[in-house]
């Protein structure tokens, strides 16, 4: 049946997340917010994910801060934020009460649609997120979107997808969001994917597409979707768009004018708005975060299901180690490795986690003879339950009698939030309840920031005032 389409820009996050580091800067969103609230979107990506990060780590800028900042300019359109399910906006497993209290300050400071996923699909990995989403996101008409992270394995079938999407429905999912971090899902399938989702699911409850253009399928993925009855899909304006970014705006917008999927968005507003965002993105590139090479089409992702930032990543730990030139071994071994490890999905954490064993197995000339702590945590069950068996021989190599659990890792953590904020209280950094959340995400890293931040405000140390980690 056909309907208006919605669409989820990502100009504000997983678009510069994609192409440039995450380093695009408060101060280059704020000249075009209000336009951008202007132009109708069902909702703007602009926090979570990796910006928490990169705002303390490399930007000297309070991730809190930025999210007000958004709220302030965005009256009309809802904030949206990607969340890690019980990895929050880290790296690691964090105790249910921070889970809690990331969620409660997230709707507090202006996040209306939480994104939630787990990198394995294990539903118990979510359940304390969603919870949380719902009880405090009411009051704030808050929105719910669980999170398929979409990968091709054995299991990984229709129906795998059908089941897992349903549990996230009956666990208060208000929207499914189909999330195709590396770009594999094919057009025909998404069709066949989306048809059986909408025949399965709630008429109410929304189907949401997220993909990318890294192998160059992205718009027409998104458009077999648009007919199999997708509810939202998530593009990215022009100068941030398309290559390991999401497909650009505004050609989806002048494709589905005048049809019976018209989106209701006017192209003539959008022109202004990429305009500002060309400026940004040769910024970027001239400060060398973006480079142009993340545009291009790569259909080597669909052979070895190697997302743009983990490629990026591979090719840098090459590099540190001077074997650039083993880059294609290490493509060839992911896949290996994956299937050792039982077919996770190759997203945060897991894709690092897969792709460093990778490299480290190519440049030691031996399979599993240095194994890392995260590879052993993955083989031990402590980032949760594995789509399938993993490969018992690998794991008695890597594991070294190392027992295995096989409940939900969080519930071996004790309630941390009250050490945490003693911890900051104590080394004179406390200015809101939120710092707490970003030491618990980023010890060092957010120590480092509060330090800057302490000599901007009290002119205690002049030198690092005014270098901090990026020019100011």
């Amino acid at each position: 049946m056909a309907k208006k389409i919605l669409i989820m820009d990502t100009i504000l996050r997983d678009a510069h997340q994609s192409q440039a580091a995450t380093r695009m800067r408060t101060e280059q969103m704020i000249p075009v917010l209000e336009q951008l609230d202007d132009v109708g979107y069902y909702s703007l990506e602009g926090w979570g994910g990796a910006t928490f990060d990169s705002c303390m780590r490399y930007l000297n800028e309070d991730p809190w801060e930025r999210l007000r900042t958004l709220r302030k300019y965005l009256k009309k359109t809802p904030i949206q934020m990607l969340l890690r399910g019980q990895n929050l906006l880290g790296y690691r497993n964090y105790a249910d009460d921070i889970v809690e209290k990331v969620v409660e300050k997230s709707f507090e400071n202006g996040v209306r649609v939480v994104r939630v996923f787990d990198a394995l699909n294990d539903p118990r990995n979510i359940e304390s997120s969603m919870k949380a989403i719902n009880k405090y996101g009411k009051s704030y008409g808050g929105v719910c979107e669980a999170a398929i992270s979409y990968t091709t394995s054995p299991v990984h079938t229709l129906e795998y997808f059908v089941k897992l999407a349903k549990t996230y429905e009956g666990m208060g999912a208000d929207n499914i969001c189909i999330k195709d971090m590396a770009n594999l899902l094919l057009p025909f399938e998404a069709y066949r994917l989306v048809s059986a989702l909408r025949k399965e699911l709630r008429p109410e409850t929304k189907i949401h597409l997220h993909t990318h253009n890294t192998t160059g399928t992205g718009d027409m993925v998104n458009l077999m979707a648009i007919q199999a009855g997708v509810d939202i899909v998530d593009t990215a304006l022009s100068p941030l768009g398309n290559g390991t970014s999401q497909p650009a705006t505004e050609p989806l917008v002048a494709t589905l004018k005048g049809t019976e999927y018209d989106t209701g968005i006017d192209l003539n507003k959008l022109i202004p708005i990429a305009a500002h965002f060309k400026k940004v993105a040769a910024e970027l590139e001239k400060e060398g975060v973006l480079n142009p090479k993340v545009r291009q089409v790569d259909v080597n992702t669909l052979i070895y299901q190697v997302p743009g930032g983990m490629l990026s990543n591979l090719m840098n730990q090459l590099k540190k180690a001077g074997k650039e030139d083993k880059l294609p071994e290490v493509l060839a071994e992911v896949p290996n490795v994956r299937a050792d490890c039982g077919y996770p999905p190759l997203v945060t954490p897991s894709s690092q986690i897969v792709g460093t064993q990778a490299v480290m197995n190519v440049v030691m000339g031996e399979r599993y003879k240095m194994v890392t702590k995260e590879t052993r945590d993955l083989f031990a069950g402590k980032y949760g339950q594995l789509p399938m068996p993993v490969n018992e021989e690998v794991a008695a190599k890597v594991l070294k009698g190392e027992k295995r659990i096989d409940y939900r890792p969080a519930d071996d953590l004790a309630p941390e939030y009250e050490k945490l904020k003693a911890e900051v209280v104590e080394k004179g950094y406390y200015t809101q309840e939120e710092d707490v959340l970003s030491y618990a995400s980023f010890p060092e890293v957010a120590e480092n920031f509060f330090k800057w931040r302490k000599a901007q405000r009290e002119g205690v140390d002049a030198d690092l005032a005014k270098s901090g980690v990026y020019p100011v």
